[in-house]
């Protein structure tokens, strides 16, 4: 997948400043050793833009989002920011027990800082994505992944949401189906669910 890796062959070379820097260079080959570890797809519809599997092997883009953000005549391939979020948000989610909230700050302030070393404006980048997110009651809300995780959902209590998601998963086959439906099972009581970004946030 064309996710703009560039630093193969020099992943571990160790930088000339000391590790404590913040380094756009160093940055980039963690995003690099991320997109290897994990599997993109791209052919379901994902509320919020983005999503991950269970297992967190799989991170889901929305198929409706452009692969493409053309900024001031330079072509910028967005899956790699949101491979990052994605796969930082679940890993603080499995690994340490953290509410979907804060994982997500923490993903969103990951996310940004991916986009600014690579000289994208966080507006500019943010405005584009709001511009393809899925809500409640989008007509475009057809095709959802069987197996993904669901957390982020619940945590929010997103009641209607998880309704237009069943009723999405319904359209799957039958064992597979079943299998996403009981993880759909949600505690009350409802409240509406955080947008996936806020515009204008910074570190």
């Amino acid at each position: 997948m064309p996710l703009d890796v560039c630093h193969d062959l020099a992943a571990h070379t160790r930088l000339a400043v000391p590790d404590w820097y913040v380094s756009g260079l160093m940055l980039d080959r963690a995003l690099d050793a991320i997109l290897h570890r994990v599997r993109l797809d791209r052919r379901h519809d994902v509320p919020y833009l983005a999503g991950y599997s269970q297992d967190g092997a799989t991170i889901y883009i929305d198929r409706h989002l452009p692969r493409i953000l053309m900024l001031r005549g330079r072509k910028i391939e967005v899956d790699r920011y949101l491979v990052l979020h994605e796969t930082v948000e679940k890993t603080l989610i499995d690994q340490l027990g953290l509410h979907y909230q804060h994982a997500h700050q923490i993903a969103l302030r990951a996310e940004e800082a991916a986009v600014l070393s690579d000289h994208i404006g966080w507006s500019a980048y943010d405005r584009f994505m709001q511009r393809y997110i899925k809500r409640i009651g989008d007509e475009r809300l057809l095709r959802v992944p069987a197996d993904l995780d669901l957390k982020p959902y619940r945590d929010e209590h997103d009641r209607e949401l998880v309704r237009r998601m069943k009723r999405a998963i319904g359209r799957l086959p039958a064992r597979v189906a079943a299998r996403a439906l009981a993880a759909l099972r949600l505690p009350p009581p409802a409240r509406p669910r955080a947008r996936r970004h806020r515009t204008g946030q910074s570190g």
